[in-house]
């Protein structure tokens, strides 16, 4: 065989559709708020109101917005340690997640969480987990209670790019094949996991063939397209409901920070960033659709922006104001009584 012909192409999702002005606006109004509460997070851990890790999703907000679009509320999703946006687009309160940053008992682990580590049942966001890949075969097991109690509901799993190459993910890819579970696995691809580019850590770049090996479907899609996204979780969540297992969805996205606010990304050039940013910014693309097709003015968009403002100022005074646990909370939350 030539060797021209043994090469494939991405198998990329369809051309993007064009979406009502309705629904560009709520993608823009829920990216933006993504934005200026991670923008705002970034400046309380450098005033030191922030302690441990915390990961930044400013350049990714178009992945979470799009698949949390394609669900219902009774859907569940578990995601890494780069979490704030999928919890704020599951419906949790901005006062209650930037309580949680900053260690108060007004968040929602009661101060004890933090970054990494919060939860809520009510919205069926299963965490926020730091360890790298741990959330994969809970994002299955989660799965797996919805196929048992034939609820019809899925689990959104996401993880990185850096992520997939852990045993784990395969594991729990098998067994989810095996019994036909719905969860969709949504790898968030940003290029660099912690900081070595992907052509140097994986032997197979294209990671949504990663489930191929047990009959698992797999789409890549562009990552920085909010409505692409949308139409192709749509697709993939479709599948899961019927009954046909599992799916992947490879976002090709990009983070403008550093893998944690303790990274100064030297791994990359600024030039990179900077090209990403003017070109391929989500949020910006769906201002200009909005702007050119006359869905909304300037004067509206920065109306929406002073509103997001205001709810993430709430929130950062609402952190800084709410008490920290008491000591009694070391005894709180340790065992659960079946």
């Amino acid at each position: 065989m030539a060797k021209s012909a043994m090469k494939r192409k991405p198998r990329k999702a369809s051309k993007t559709r064009q979406a009502s002005g309705e629904e560009l606006l709520h993608y823009y109004r829920e990216m933006l708020m993504i934005r200026r509460f991670e923008e705002k997070a970034g400046q309380l851990y450098g005033m030191g109101l922030i302690g441990g890790f915390c990961h930044l999703y400013i350049g990714q907000e178009a992945v979470v917005v799009g698949m949390q679009a394609a669900i219902t509320p009774d859907d569940a999703v578990i995601t890494s340690y780069r979490d704030h946006g999928h919890m704020l687009v599951c419906g949790m309160d901005p006062r209650g997640v930037m309580a949680e940053l900053t260690g108060r008992s007004g968040g929602y682990s009661r101060g004890k969480g933090g970054s990494m580590h919060m939860f809520s049942k009510e919205k069926n966001f299963f965490g926020g987990h730091g360890i790298v890949a741990a959330q994969v075969p809970l994002g299955t097991g989660v799965a797996f209670a919805h196929w048992y109690n034939e609820d019809n509901h899925v689990c959104l799993t996401y993880l990185g790019d850096g992520a997939i190459n852990q045993g784990q993910v395969y594991e729990a890819m098998n067994i989810a094949a095996l019994w036909k579970l719905p969860v969709v696995y949504v790898i968030e691809n940003n290029k660099y996991a912690m900081g070595t580019s992907l052509e140097r850590a994986s032997a197979g770049t294209e990671l949504y063939r990663r489930g191929q090996a047990y009959g698992i479907p797999g789409v890549q899609v562009d990552g920085m397209d909010v409505v692409a996204i949308h139409d192709a979780g749509k697709k993939a969540v479709a599948y899961c409901r019927a009954g046909k297992g599992p799916y992947v969805l490879e976002m090709m996205t990009y983070r403008y920070r550093g893998h944690s606010m303790s990274d100064p990304a030297k791994y990359r050039k600024r030039e990179e960033v900077q090209k990403m940013r003017s070109e391929r910014d989500p949020i910006d693309n769906v201002r200009a659709l909005l702007l050119d097709g006359g869905h909304a003015d300037e004067s509206a968009l920065k109306e929406i922006d002073r509103e997001i403002k205001d709810i993430v100022s709430d929130a950062a005074e609402f952190a800084q104001t709410s008490p920290e646990p008491g000591p009694a909370e070391l005894w709180t939350d340790i065992l659960v009584e079946a």
